[in-house]
């Protein structure tokens, strides 16, 4: 195992001094350039390893270092051309750099430092492109991963560049340093963070251009997030790019390359309707590291609290008559019920009573036999099967995981919620991507309901069949679509095809593309008029994304058991090679641009070891699964008192969960034996219990209230509780309900009264209880509905109309 960064032969990190990071965003595709500078403090060379995340799309296009006064620049080369060059330019001393791409996982990149001389510094420069995903909110998202979780790689897997990754304790020293630029043909609304940001500078009087910087004295202890929000964002479009005229004629990066960007719009009437059938299975990450808190501002919650309450709104969302079951997976697996069940009040409440006794207690991560177990499930006629997976994404076994997925895509349709720091990203899109499903990402103070509520929506609109997509342009041009077949649309979802055009325009000056398909046995078409010419200032970002796209498809056909296995290796390596982008197949093997002589000096090879369990002695390490013996253990006492310390407190303390890749920690708990670690006991327990009671108490949560309180059928009765919830008491509600009103059609009207009065912002996590509520009042006979709006508008004081209910 190893520590993210560059490491010594000691596990002393070569010391990280700063992060400089230019992020140009246009439109919905950012350009990320990284500078990395460190410097050796040891006395003598060495070679080094540093290991890191980046966004699991990606396309590595560029990487170079400075090394004193030398540059040294990075050509991508076949993977095992690049390590047989590397290792004979380290034996012979000279100056050498190996970029490779895990190949369990996309997210991880390992760079191999061939000589970094006494005393010296080194800059390290790597570019990637990327493209950015459309949030609930509509916003595009950028992240740059700070954390890169030790992924739990189940024994006999033998993970290579995942299993090597570790986590350390102690402050991070070194500091962030990040500007953004941002253009778009549309107005820029604002620009949102997680971390604190410069005021934004407007660089046209339109707003299609701005500026921003991080603000000073930031520490990059944290994915730093960016949310572009633009005016009109859903907008289809299309970006065509100009080849490079030295390419071979007839390549990919010859030939110029066209970007559509798609958003379906659905009819009116099928989406008025959403589904009330289905089959959904919601599976639960309950390892150690859910123990772990969502954020560490106040009144934060352990993940898996927070899973908790997005259970129950999940629950009292279902419709009535639908399937379900829900898995608690860590190094085992459990679920709620032999089999899905009817959703009715009886079932509805016998696993809301098993969501409250949920712990982060299962040891490991090990989601493949879950997975397994559910697949082979017979599915329920009529009834579309719909897994919506949790997890905070530290698995090694990545691809493993994703053919599973893909081998199931017929028969159901896969949701996925990332949660927390350092999730991976690889896991989590292409659980989606291979499921025909969406992914959302939960981090810092985000609130995991509305994203949640997101993906309920698409899981419930009906699924798109029988996708055609069809190209119309001037004669003269062909085109070869470099995507892969669209298998999933969603309302309100952005969908990508990247093209090649071939051959040369007649002179029509647009093409057009048509998008076809069936829903609910009804056609639609949707449909975009482009033009052919040249988008200027994009470079090759639009071929090489493109170039990333096909390299991602040819693997996955690859790896399903094509016939050809070596055309297609080699295919990939081609393409990665003409394009400059990274590749499981290929790696970057760094040349000196210079002067290409060698380095003076012995050059020690660093191979870095995992800890032995002396070293652990100091260190907290609270799973065993990991690696470690009884011995790394020490008692609770009295650390939870240091939850309110300052942070020189907690630098001689670790997480007691290792997986969680974050550097300073509440609490070490010492079980009797490994076993205690893997079942339901008592030690491991109170621990976590500790920390929660010792963790600041946070304001109750009304809206949560209320959804707890609300029956199956979308009713709620009208009692002491609920009129707490709204600031009354029960005599209250009662005295002022109308004569002709049934208790609990006066209860429920309230309650969607207070949803729409009070809670508006937060409609998208209610919107389906309020749905239920609705449909269930218009079952009832109620006599002058009005008037018992306005009666209960005066008792809670708002102002919402009859036609807001939607009754």
């Amino acid at each position: 195992m190893e520590i993210c960064g560059l490491l010594t032969d000691k596990n002393n990190a070569v010391p990280l001094k700063s992060i400089s990071v230019q992020v140009r965003v246009q439109d919905h595709v950012a350009t990320v350039s990284s500078t990395l500078q460190y410097v050796n403090e040891e006395e003598c060379p060495l070679e080094a390893l540093f290991v890191f995340p980046l966004p699991a799309d990606a396309a590595v296009c560029h990487f170079s270092a400075k090394i004193g006064e030398q540059e040294i620049v990075a050509e991508v080369q076949d993977r095992e051309s690049a390590r047989d060059q590397y290792d004979d330019a380290v034996s012979s001393g000279q100056q050498a750099f190996l970029l490779e791409e895990s190949a369990e996982s996309p997210d991880v990149f390992r760079l191999s430092v061939g000589c970094l001389s006494a005393g010296q510094n080194a800059a390290v420069t790597i570019i990637y492109i990327t493209e950015l995903a459309v949030q609930a909110d509509h916003s595009l998202r950028f992240c740059l991963p700070a954390v890169l979780n030790p992924r739990y790689t189940p024994a006999g897997s033998g993970a290579g560049i995942v299993s090597e990754i570790s986590s350390g304790c102690g402050a991070v020293p070194y500091t962030l340093t990040l500007s953004v630029h941002v253009s778009s043909p549309k107005p820029i609304s604002k620009l949102e963070s997680n971390c604190s940001l410069d005021p934004l500078v407007f660089l046209q009087s339109d707003h299609t251009q701005a500026t921003v910087n991080l603000s000073p004295g930031h520490m990059f202890d944290k994915d730093f997030e960016l949310f572009v929000f633009y005016q009109d964002t859903h907008q289809p479009s299309a970006i065509v790019e100009t080849g490079v005229t030295t390419a071979p004629p007839g390549s990919l990066m010859r030939d110029p390359v066209v970007m559509i960007s798609l958003y379906p719009e659905f009819p009116e009437e099928v989406m008025s309707s959403l589904a009330t059938r289905g089959e959904f299975v919601f599976v639960i990450d309950r390892s150690g590291s859910m123990g772990s808190m969502m954020h560490y501002g106040k009144g934060a919650k352990m993940r898996i609290e927070s899973a908790k309450d997005t259970l129950l709104l999940l629950l009292k969302s279902l419709p009535m008559g639908c399937y379900f079951n829900i898995y608690g997976f860590g190094s085992h697996f459990e679920s709620f019920f032999p089999k899905s069940v009817v959703y009715n009040q009886e079932t509805m409440d016998q696993a809301l009573k098993r969501v409250k006794e949920m712990k982060s207690d299962m040891g490991g991560t090990e989601i493949l036999k879950p997975l397994k177990h559910i697949y082979s499930q017979r599915c329920h006629p009529d009834h579309p099967r719909q897994l919506l997976v949790f997890t905070d994404g530290e698995v090694g076994n990545t691809k493993e995981v994703l053919d599973l997925v893909k081998s199931h895509a017929h028969s159901h349709r896969c949701f996925s919620f990332g949660i927390g720091e350092g999730a991976s990203a690889a896991l989590i899109t292409g659980m989606a991507r291979e499921g025909s499903g969406h992914a959302q990402f939960i981090t810092d103070t985000d609130r995991m309901q509305p994203k949640v509520m997101q993906s309920l929506r698409f899981a419930l609109q009906p699924a798109v069949v029988n996708i055609f997509v069809d190209w119309t342009l001037p004669d003269g041009l062909t085109v070869e679509t470099l995507s892969p077949p669209i298998n999933v649309l969603f309302q309100g979802q952005r969908t990508l095809i990247y093209a090649q055009l071939k051959g040369e325009s007649s002179g029509g000056s647009e093409g057009t593309v048509t998008v076809k398909y069936s829903l609910k046995d009804q056609p639609v078409t949707n449909q975009l008029h482009f033009c052919l010419k040249p988008t200027e200032e994009t470079g090759l970002s639009i071929h090489r994304l493109a170039a990333r796209t096909l390299i991602r498809s040819l693997e996955q056909e690859k790896r399903s058991g094509a016939a050809d296995v070596e055309g297609i290796r080699n295919r990939m390596v081609e393409l990665s090679v003409q394009a400059g982008v990274s590749s499981v197949h290929t790696a970057f093997i760094a040349v000196n641009k210079d002067s290409r002589q060698t380095v003076k000096g012995p050059l020690k090879r660093r191979r870095v070891l995992a800890y032995d369990s002396d070293e652990f002695d100091d260190m907290c390490y609270g799973v065993p699964q990991m690696g470690c013996d009884d011995d790394v253990y020490v008692e609770l006492d009295e650390e939870v008192e240091l939850l309110s310390g300052d942070s020189e407190e907690y630098d001689d303390m670790c997480y007691g969960v290792p997986q969680m890749g974050i550097r300073r920690g509440f609490a070490c708990f010492k079980p009797e034996s490994n076993d205690d670690v893997y079942g339901d006991i008592d030690i491991y327990d109170d621990g976590f219990d500790a920390l929660a009671e010792a963790a600041p108490e946070s304001q109750k949560d009304l809206l949560l209230q209320l959804v707890s309180l609300q029956k199956a059928s979308g009713c709620w009765d009208l009692d002491a509780t609920l009129a707490d919830v709204f600031g009354k008491t029960e005599d209250e509600l009662t005295n002022q309900k109308p004569a002709q009103v049934d208790g609990s059609v006066w209860a429920t009207l309230l309650a969607l009264i207070w949803l729409y009065g009070c809670k508006i912002e937060q409609q998208v996590e209610w919107q389906f209880v309020a749905m239920k509520a609705a449909s269930w009042i218009g079952s009832q006979k109620v006599g002058d509905l009005s008037q018992c709006v306005c009666a209960g508008n005066v008792l809670l004081g708002c102002q919402v109309t009859k036609e807001t209910l939607g009754i």
